[in-house]
């Protein structure tokens, strides 16, 4: 009979996606079924699953942990913010519209029946399921009509652990605070807590341990270490991006405010020989890279405005008369065009507006998204690929005549002349080694990296630390079969 435990934490990003990772390897390698499931999710950096969906990238990471295929099912809700005050919903992989933050909060309850469909579902075919909460039960102020934490939980009869961050200090006000403002019945799903991040001699927090343990009643199932390589795994918040200090060869890399699928600067970031420098507003691009690489974005006019905005247009400018490369995946590849069209407002407001110029290529936001992985070969060197499409509109132009990439059978991307300057809407590229290896040759850099064996022993390193660090015979045992199953 199937059984599940919620991981919920104390506030965004506590590291509860790594550990629901790191135990799905650990009770996998046990000889469970495992399947990770979120029931709510906000991120612009989706995968694409097996069966032609999106996403969050966390499940996909976490479905690789469990040694399981992709599926729509791990993560039912999906927001994509578009604005500051608006997202893109994504309902059990498709796009279901677009809706306003306030309207969101008015009527996400009604989602509650296809998070539990989709939950059951996979109740069907597991041993156990690893459900991750989102942001905090403590935000009572989003407790009407919740889904993502407590609402799920009760909904579904799943028992919880609840995880504070030690790294960002007041680990004891973060979870005792959160006992003291969680309702009654809330309170009663909660069946112990653990310590996340913790950096020096964990004995030191003994005290600290127990303290929580006596003021809230609950069993503490761990404190854990800081992972130190957690970098190392695929990230799926933007906040956890980072530029990553390697070799010679500099890849630079602006931050766009609605940067998208940006899981392409994983495998870079693995390479001894390659920095990777993430550039923030307000900072120019330096002048010393190799590569400029735009990286996809949710919005892309918007973004392409935010990029003037900074002046990187003028830096990114500078670098190509220096003779440097330059990179566009997707909505990078749309705004290196000359122009992109909106007539239908797909991407905020109707009209037209300029790119970059640096590609001779037109690009009108029209036609159905695509969504789907993808098999291709080089055209260069026939280097296999494998990578996913993610995207609204199509691109079209003189420089399409130098596509580099073939996609089951079709030619993708454009060159320009120099073939120093190329865009794509292929995203997950470099994750194929013969051809990161290929592309990479050409800015001096000679690897022999196998990225996804790399990612795949950081996960079970991670197994091994919460192994040594939490007591997951007391976690498993206190896993129940959820309420209807």
């Amino acid at each position: 009979m199937v059984r599940s435990i919620m991981i919920q934490g104390t506030g965004s990003n506590v590291g509860k996606s790594v550990l629901v990772a790191g135990l799905a390897r650990a009770f996998t390698r046990r000889g469970l079924r495992v399947a990770p499931f979120k029931p709510q999710n906000m991120s612009n950096n989706a995968a694409v699953t097996e069966n032609g969906g999106e996403i969050g990238r966390a499940q996909a990471l976490q479905a690789w942990a469990a040694r399981r295929a992709t599926h729509t099912d791990m993560n039912p809700i999906l927001l994509k913010p578009e604005t500051d005050t608006g997202a893109q919903i994504i309902v059990q992989g498709q796009r279901a519209g677009t809706m306003k933050a306030g309207d969101y909060r008015k009527d996400k309850s009604k989602l509650l029946g296809a998070a539990l469909e989709s939950f059951y579902r996979l109740c069907s075919d597991a041993d156990l399921i690893l459900i991750e909460g989102a942001g905090s039960p403590a935000e009572t102020n989003l407790r009407k009509g919740d889904i993502a934490n407590m609402g799920f939980a009760r909904a579904a009869g799943v028992p919880v652990v609840l995880v504070g961050d030690i790294h960002r200090g007041g680990v004891i006000a973060q979870i005792v605070g959160t006992q003291a403002v969680l309702d009654v019945s809330d309170l009663e799903m909660i069946r112990g807590f653990a310590v996340n991040r913790f950096k020096g001699d964990v004995s030191l927090f003994d005290e600290g341990r127990d303290d929580i343990a006596a003021r809230t009643g609950w069993p503490c199932l761990g404190v854990v270490p800081w992972f130190h390589d957690a970098w190392k795994l695929p990230a799926e918040d933007m906040m956890d991006i980072r530029s990553h200090a390697g070799g010679a060869c500099k890849v630079v890399v602006p931050q766009l405010e609605r940067m998208a699928n940006f899981d392409d600067l994983d495998p870079l970031s693995a390479e001894p020989g390659v920095s990777v420098e993430i550039v923030p507003a307000g900072h120019a691009l330096p002048g010393d890279a190799d590569l400029v690489l735009l990286p996809g974005s949710k919005s892309t006019i918007g973004d392409l405005a935010y990029f003037r905005a900074q002046g990187w247009d003028v830096d990114l400018y500078a670098h190509v008369r220096r003779g440097g490369y330059v990179l566009g995946l997707c909505g990078g590849y749309q705004m290196l065009g000359k122009t992109i069209a909106d007539p239908d407002g797909v991407d905020g407001r109707p009209g037209t507006v300029e790119g970059l110029g640096l590609l001779d290529v037109e690009t009108v936001m029209a036609g159905k998204k695509q969504v789907k992985l993808t098999s291709a070969r080089a055209l260069d060197g026939g280097e296999p690929v494998s990578g996913y499409e993610i995207h609204m509109g199509r691109t079209e132009g003189p420089d399409c005549a130098r596509a580099w990439l073939e996609v089951e059978g079709r030619s993708e991307g454009a060159a320009n002349g120099t073939g120093r300057i190329r865009g794509s809407y292929l995203h997950g590229i470099f994750s194929s080694d013969a051809f990161r290896a290929s592309y990479l040759s050409q800015l001096g850099v000679t690897s022999d990296l196998s990225y996804e064996d790399g990612v795949d022993e950081t996960l079970d390193a991670l197994a091994d630390h919460l192994e040594k660090t939490m007591d997951l015979d007391r976690l498993l045992a206190l896993a129940e079969t959820p309420r209807t199953v």
